[in-house]
């Protein structure tokens, strides 16, 4: 049987009015299983439950005046929405574990107060938390006219859309049941009963995330599987990934689980690879195998630290004239401002080097900085050659060899030769030699012979194994190494007169030297096969490097008026093709204490993996030079601020 009004039972009432009305008792109110609350202006919010007779509960329960009810309210009829399904509830905060421990030593107090209002406090109480998830409330807006059907929200959800903080009509909401109806309007109604009072907490709740785990506890290496931008992120910030720090691998190498694992791995790993003790214990350096699991050499290892194997390396030479003067500043000449990125290796040749070849050393490692160490330096005569190599690359070099050859006829003074330095870097063999051949104009053939002096009298690697011995030669030093750098002042000359070369230079052709390049004596001996066989050289887009006046821009301007000529070089070869790319070549123009200028090349190297039973260095490298160039390091930067400081504060009185 349908009730009265054709309302179905199920149905949920919505009304407005316009005028004032009287307001439900607090009993009534419970037992309808709704609250109301005062809005702005003269709107009123009151949740019911399903009500089976709705027009006889108005005008009974609400007790509108007849005259006011028909004209003024708008009665439809509206399908209840299905309940929400339970969610799991958050852990509570500390604030809100002090204001539930208040409430209740309040309600106390009232109990004891006024016993006879103790079954109905603890009732009010038992039916609050017993009441269904979801339930209607009525609005009454006098301003509007219309009846809205809200989702209740007295009991708020820990999963908001603002994760922040509740919003202040959710706060409002919360709040009505706990304050009686009369209150609400002013006045108390006849036979209600003491509610509790509001209590609010002293500060501001925190605010809440989605996740458990807070945002500022988590690691730099972020392999958080719920970071949505941690590939993005890590990728940014770091130039080279290693394939064993992302968190597929981590998961499914078994090493961390989905709950905890993961966490705690965070907390104790930084950009280590995390290593297993099992893993540790079966380790072995000495196996000889690439692919050996845990190899230092081997395949895993290079790939963690060069997920493309390729190395970058700078390498440099410079006739320094003998000069005592050092340049103030290194910075321009061993970090160039077109690179993004400092190389992995420095290798640095010096001709005619300065009487202090230790202090030429400390400069060195002071302009590198902390994170590079010098891995070996040798000298022959006044021909210097210091290899400079990250710090974190140390371990996987070998036992660093070197070889000297002079090719003057009088062998004690070493002014003219060459200078070798060999080592294998994981699975690849390098040599690097600095040479300073016989100058002249017209002495091309001399040149030639120390060229072929040197490649056969170099007497490398002595007991690092060569990695490749079929394609080696017993007469060529340079093929017993996969990649080889060639460079120093090889002091050949333009085949043109002074004044044709200074017009040619005149002519501002910026980087197109292939005018001037036409008359160098080095490219015309290589391309007929005469002198550095199999070597290559990178694109020259610089002027002349020799010969400058001392201080100046300007050419040899002395009675002597030397031809400007291209007599310092950087060469290479490699045993695999394309394993050598030339990022760039130049010459420092900004260090002018010498008649030459520095000419330098930047490279990026492959490397292949190798065994570890070869001679490991094991991390050494010069302890006693890397500690002198930080400390002056510091000491500079220091007093660079001083006087910055002295500057700001100084003040300078002038009297006209």
């Amino acid at each position: 049987m349908n009730p009265p009004n054709g309302f179905s039972p199920h149905a949920v009432a919505c009304i407005t009015s316009s005028t004032e009305g009287r307001v439900l008792q607090d009993q009534q109110v419970k037992k309808a299983g709704g609250a109301m609350r005062k809005e702005a202006g003269d709107s009123r919010v009151l949740a019911l439950e399903d009500h089976p007779d709705i027009e006889s509960f108005l005008n009974d329960t609400l007790r509108f005046p007849p005259d006011e009810i028909k004209p003024n309210m708008k009665i439809k009829s509206v399908t209840p929405k299905p309940p929400r399904k339970p969610r799991l509830a958050r852990a509570s905060s500390l604030d809100e574990k002090s204001w539930r421990r208040r409430r209740v030593f309040r309600t106390s107090q009232e109990n004891l107060i006024d016993p006879s209002e103790t079954s109905s406090s603890n009732g009010s109480l038992q039916e609050s938390s017993l009441r269904p998830p979801t339930r209607s409330r009525v609005v009454l807006n006098g301003d509007q006219g219309s009846l809205h059907n809200l989702q209740d929200a007295s009991e708020p959800s820990p999963y908001r859309k603002n994760k922040g903080s509740i919003s202040d009509s959710e706060k409002q909401v919360s709040e009505v049941p706990s304050v009686s109806v009369g209150l609400m309007q002013g006045k108390e109604s006849s036979g209600s009963k003491p509610r509790l009072s509001k209590i609010t907490p002293p500060r501001p709740l925190p605010p809440l995330e989605l996740s458990v785990a807070s945002h500022v506890l988590r690691t730099a290496n972020r392999i958080d599987s719920d970071y949505m931008d941690y590939q993005h992120y890590s990728q940014s910030r770091f130039e080279r990934l290693s394939s064993s720090l992302s968190d597929t691998g981590l998961h499914n190498s078994g090493m961390v689980c989905d709950s905890c694992s993961t966490d705690s791995m965070k907390s104790t790993f930084s950009l280590l690879t995390p290593l297993r003790a099992k893993d540790v214990r079966n380790r072995s350096y000495l196996e000889g195998s690439l692919l050996a699991s845990g190899a230092l050499l081997g395949a895993e290892e290079l790939s963690r630290y060069f997920p493309d194997r390729n190395i970058g390396i700078f390498v440099a030479t410079w006739n320094m004239q003998g000069r005592k003067e050092l340049p103030e500043n290194l910075d321009d000449f061993l970090f160039p401002s077109d690179p993004d990125y400092a190389q992995d290796m420095y290798v640095i040749g010096i001709q005619e080097g300065c009487p202090d070849r230790r202090e030429w050393e400390i400069r060195l490692q002071e302009t590198l900085g902390p994170h590079y160490v010098m891995l070996y330096s040798s000298a022959h005569g006044v021909l210097y050659m210091s290899v400079f190599i990250r710090r974190d690359l140390i371990w996987f070099c070998s036992e660093v060899e070197y070889a000297t050859v002079t090719t003057r006829i009088v062998s004690q003074i070493k002014t003219k030769g060459a200078l070798g330095i060999c080592f294998t870097f994981f699975g690849t063999s390098f040599l690097f030699i600095t040479s300073h051949f016989t100058s002249g104009d017209g002495k091309v053939y001399e040149r030639i012979l120390d060229y072929n002096k040197t490649i056969q009298a170099l007497a490398l690697p002595k007991n690092v194994p060569d990695t490749n011995p079929y394609r080696s030669s017993p007469s060529d030093v340079t093929t017993r190494f996969d990649e080889v750098f060639w460079f120093g002042d090889f002091n050949f000359r333009l085949n043109k007169d002074r004044e044709s070369v200074d017009s040619i230079l005149n002519q501002h052709l910026e980087k197109d030297m292939s005018t001037l390049l036409q008359y160098d004596q080095l490219i015309k001996e290589m391309n007929d096969g005469a002198i550095f066989k199999g070597f290559q050289e990178a694109a020259i887009h610089f002027r002349p490097s020799y010969k400058f006046d001392l201080g100046q821009e300007s050419y040899d301007t002395t009675s002597k008026q030397r031809t400007p000529s291209y007599t310092d070089r950087v060469i290479y070869r490699s045993r695999h093709k394309d394993d050598i790319h030339a990022v760039k070549y130049a010459s420092c123009s900004v260090v002018k204490t010498s008649d030459h200028r520095p000419v330098y090349g930047l490279f990026r190297v492959k490397v292949r993996p190798g065994r570890d039973n070869i001679p490991l260095a094991a991390g050494q490298f010069d302890r006693e030079l890397y500690l002198i160039g930080i400390k002056r390091r510091i000491t500079r930067e220091l007093q660079k601020r001083q006087e910055i400081k002295d500057q700001k504060s100084s003040r300078v009185c002038t009297v006209s």
